[in-house]
């Protein structure tokens, strides 16, 4: 079992980062790690959010911001509505990248891009925000997840963003290799040996090894090879990690160009991240925020197309504006869809409430709002939908879902 003290995890972190950043990067793996938001464009507020009190700009991402401090989310009913991403700074970075290769792929038709290992959900919510900023409804961004207990907080953390464009799917990278040529761009951040991980998870300090970083680099040129038909040809890989280990990061890179049929688009300066031969090495000490790396290649090799892809055989776990349920001949409205950006605000009463009252809906409290109408209702916090609730006069049904409740006693800070 490794720790920050190992001998070998020293030697790998110098060869890797040379030895005055790799003694900085493990002085940073003793510290407390760094706390950033990316807001959601789609739902700004009337006023700036009370967390980004003396917080500082992410310098690679517009939305982005660096927090003084880590507050109580849990206790921030916009952080449920979906108005902000609690995000890693360096993730952020993957972002950045995406966005340098839209002008490369963009054939003036509807967009389509994979991101391959999408949970939790931060890279997918960038990369839609990114998309709608640029292409308004004209893309569509599937968002995998293999493991189904991870697919199935993806599709939590898609749902609080709201964006129906969004399709949540959890199937192994070879499920799209039938579906030759379909996609524009595919963000591939792949399982690794976690070194960029190791402030946020003691797990992966005691996992690592040099046998788990061959064992990785193996299995990502699998996840490579067995989505590369689904790319077109043209179309744009953005590679990445958590992991400072060359060969997970450029050798894998240029193996998947040599052998899969790509050509490397090589990093230019930018923000004074560290370049490697191949990408961008974002490493605690040098950036406030956690490990990553990230580079891109197009691909050369030819491919099919397929021009009627029937995504629907995936089964996917979420797709398009949440439709409401019938119960005795009796229309539902899905709880999801009052957090979904393309929400009707004329089809259901809006009714604004304080943040007592939200984190107790959020609770799952009943709560009472004599002087709304009755029937079914939106509440909304700072103008931001939170959910629905059904005012029977007397008392509200809470239709916020279980699976996303507040568990801990409500409190305000």
């Amino acid at each position: 079992m490794a720790t920050l003290d190992s001998i070998e995890l020293r030697n790998s972190l110098e060869a890797s980062l040379g030895t005055e950043a790799a003694a900085k990067a493990l002085e940073a793996f003793r510290s407390d790690a760094s706390v950033s938001v990316r807001l959601n464009p789609s739902k700004p507020t009337s006023s700036r959010l009370p967390i980004l009190e003396g917080a500082t700009p992410v310098p690679w991402s517009e939305h982005g911001w660096l927090l003084e401090k880590r507050p109580l989310f849990t206790m921030h009913p916009l952080f449920h509505a979906g108005a902000y991403y609690v995000q890693d700074s360096s993730a952020m970075f993957v972002g950045w990248l995406f966005r340098q290769m839209l002008d490369r792929v963009h054939e003036g038709r509807k967009l389509m891009v994979l991101d391959l290992c999408a949970a939790p959900g931060g890279k997918t919510t960038d990369l839609a925000a990114s998309l709608r900023e640029r292409f308004g409804d004209d893309f569509m961004l599937v968002s995998n997840e293999v493991m189904r207990q991870r697919a199935s907080i993806l599709s939590d953390n898609v749902a609080v963003w709201g964006d129906p464009n969004v399709m949540v799917t959890s199937v192994d990278p070879k499920a799209f290799a039938p579906y030759e040529g379909l996609f524009d761009m595919i963000v591939a951040d792949v399982p690794c040996s976690g070194e960029g991980m190791f402030r946020k998870d003691a797990r992966a300090v005691e996992e690592w090894s040099p046998e788990n970083v061959e064992m990785c680099a193996a299995r990502q040129r699998r996840i490579l090879a067995d989505v590369w038909p689904a790319l077109r040809e043209g179309g744009i890989l953005v590679y990445s990690t958590c992991t400072f280990e060359k060969s997970e990061n450029d050798d894998n890179l240029e193996w998947a160009a040599e052998t899969l049929g790509g050509e490397i688009i090589e990093p230019q300066p930018a923000f004074d991240v560290r370049m490697t031969r191949h990408g961008y090495l974002l490493v605690p000490g040098e950036v406030p925020g956690e490990g990553q790396w990230a580079g891109a290649m197009v691909k050369t090799s030819s491919s099919g197309f397929c021009p009627r892809a029937d995504l629907n055989r995936l089964r996917p776990l979420r797709y398009g504006f949440p439709k409401p349920e019938l119960k005795a001949g009796k229309e539902i409205p899905n709880p999801d869809a009052a957090l979904c950006i393309a929400l009707d605000r004329n089809s259901y009463p809006m009714v604004e409430v304080d943040k007592l009252t939200a984190l107790h809906y959020l609770h799952r409290d009943t709560i009472v709002l004599p002087d709304a109408p009755k029937g079914y209702l939106v509440l909304t916090y700072r103008g931001l939908p939170v959910g629905f609730v059904k005012n029977l006069g007397s008392r509200c049904n809470n239709l916020h879902p279980q699976s996303r409740r507040i568990r801990m006693d409500i409190n305000i800070e």
